[in-house]
């Protein structure tokens, strides 16, 4: 179809190829995180049945009030199964707890509060609620979502948004989906002449950013450093963690190999975003490991993807790399992906008296390769 055969068809038929050209996937899927970030309602229809969802970390009391009304009192809390594991329960696809009776604050000490009893009144929940959760986490949401079993077209509801389960499966090709933008030197302090190279593309039309240094041969395997973004660590210094020594570390030993690029990804706290990444610290000063800590929030071990890096490293032209890394999680994404993972070089940071346990918690329950560590002996990583 031209532009001119579009733009000359009759008004409905014009409105609906329009439509049919913009409403993809994943413009729905932003067009509901958006919705669920004020804290409104989304209408999520899977072939189980059809939910209406709200976040509870981004809905106020009163929206939570209004949900109430509009579902009648059926309205009910989802919890990831590893929220109900903090709680004491397996529920491996997630609980429903039912909301009659519970206020807004009541319903966040459940959500994500460490120290919380049971319910007795939860069961398991519907397929459907983990769509809407994972529509949570794209958002850079806390996974508790306030929830209710509706009919098609449920006039309560009228004029939310509405979204289908199978829109989310659409989306595993958008996030491959990636151009360079530009092409920049920058001269960097010990390093010299590098090329910061700006990607956009995913779910969220992010730029993700690319750092070439050197000029390295493509036509072996490149050294590679895959870098997820640290507020924290690679800005601000912090001591908890050691990713800007991971960061500052990676670029000088792309240079010594002779060449390489650090892909530098937005994933700020394991994917799981600044604000969960803030709670998730909080609960750390209180005693809990991070991976506990994220669990308590209903989150898993690890929400990172490297869709981009892939798509990043083809559109640079490279095939093989040497990856930087003690992840092997991202080597086998990696590997996954069609690229060739030829060998693999250990990256080492600073061991201090903040981030030891931080460290033995990547290895002892993350699989990280940390013996390289100096300093931090085999019987400390495995917790001895």
């Amino acid at each position: 179809m031209t532009v001119h055969d579009l733009f000359h068809r009759p008004d409905a038929d014009r409105g609906a190829a329009l439509a049919g050209m913009f409403l993809t996937p994943a413009t729905r899927c932003e067009r509901a995180v958006s919705e669920l970030r004020h804290g409104r309602p989304v209408i999520l229809h899977d072939d189980a049945g059809t939910l209406a969802v709200m976040a509870l970390d981004a809905a106020s009391p009163r929206q939570l009030a209004q949900m109430a009304a509009a579902s009648a009192g059926r309205h009910w809390l989802f919890l990831t199964a590893e929220r109900m594991r903090r709680l004491g329960a397996r529920a491996e696809g997630g609980a429903a707890v039912p909301m009659a009776g519970r206020d807004f604050d009541a319903a966040s000490r459940l959500a994500y509060l460490p120290g919380e009893s049971l319910p007795a009144d939860w069961r398991p929940a519907p397929a459907a609620a983990t769509a809407a959760a994972e529509l949570a986490n794209l958002g850079l949401l806390l996974p508790a979502m306030v929830c209710t079993e509706l009919p098609r077209g449920p006039a309560a509801f009228a004029g939310c948004l509405e979204i289908d389960g199978a829109d989310l499966a659409a989306m595993a090709a958008e996030r491959q989906r990636f151009e360079i933008v530009v092409r920049t030197p920058v001269p960097l302090r010990d390093l010299g002449m590098c090329d910061f190279v700006v990607f956009r593309g995913g779910v969220s039309q992010k730029d993700q950013v690319a750092i070439v240094v050197g000029t390295p041969d493509l036509s072996g395997p490149v050294p590679v450093r895959i870098h997820s973004s640290c507020l924290t660590g690679d800005l601000s210094g912090s001591l908890k963690c050691d990713c800007g020594d991971q960061l500052r570390g990676g670029l000088k030993a792309l240079a010594a190999a002779g060449g390489g690029v650090l892909l530098y990804l937005d994933q700020e706290g394991r994917g799981t975003g600044i604000g969960a990444k803030m709670r998730a610290y909080g609960y750390q000063h209180a005693g809990h490991d991070t991976i506990d800590a994220d669990a308590e929030l209903g989150f898993g071990p690890d929400h990172r993807r490297y869709e981009a890096a892939v798509a990043m490293l083809r559109l640079l032209g490279i095939a093989t790399v040497d990856l930087h890394t003690n992840n092997p999680t991202k080597i086998a994404a990696l590997a996954g992906s069609g690229l060739t993972v030829a060998g693999r070089t250990a990256v080492t940071g600073r061991i201090t008296a903040e981030n030891a346990e931080y460290l033995r918690t990547k290895s002892a329950r993350a699989g990280h390769m940390l013996d390289c560590l100096p300093g931090l002996s085999s019987a400390f990583v495995a917790g001895r």
